[in-house]
């Protein structure tokens, strides 16, 4: 019995580096995913512009009417009744929450309007339009 107490004491020769490459494999496959869904939504035929601004913040929200008047919130479909109960609760979570619309060039201007008469009711105030820099 004594002989398996000494084999049991004695130190260890290497290190086990399976599981540290078990959480590297999931962190790199997780920021992957994070990073590809974050680039997706519609795509619209932006108004051309001459200045430059940088809208890019975290918990931003994007509001995408198309050229047919469709509306999209974070390239999801939306009536103006869901966007305004979704971005009051998200309003709930962030005081601050930033909103940018992104309108095509074509868009009816009377959606673009109830848009920003959303946002206003719901006292939304950091609001950015997207547009084309024109070179």
């Amino acid at each position: 019995m004594s002989a398996d107490v000494k084999a049991d004491n004695q130190p260890y020769d290497d290190i086990n580096i399976t599981p540290m490459l078990d959480l590297a494999y999931v962190l790199l496959v997780t920021f992957i995913i994070l990073t590809t869904a974050s680039v997706q939504g519609v795509r619209v035929n932006s108004p051309e512009t001459h200045t430059i601004s940088n809208l890019a913040r975290p918990q931003t929200r994007a509001v995408t009417i198309t050229s047919d008047g469709a509306m999209f919130l974070d390239a999801y479909p939306v009536t103006l009744e869901q966007l305004a109960a979704t971005l009051a609760q998200y309003k709930a979570g962030n005081p601050n929450l930033p909103v940018v619309i992104k309108g095509d060039a074509a868009a009816p201007y009377e959606r673009i309007v109830d848009v920003l008469a959303a946002l206003k009711k719901l006292d939304i105030t950091q609001i950015g339009l997207v547009t084309k820099r024109v070179p």
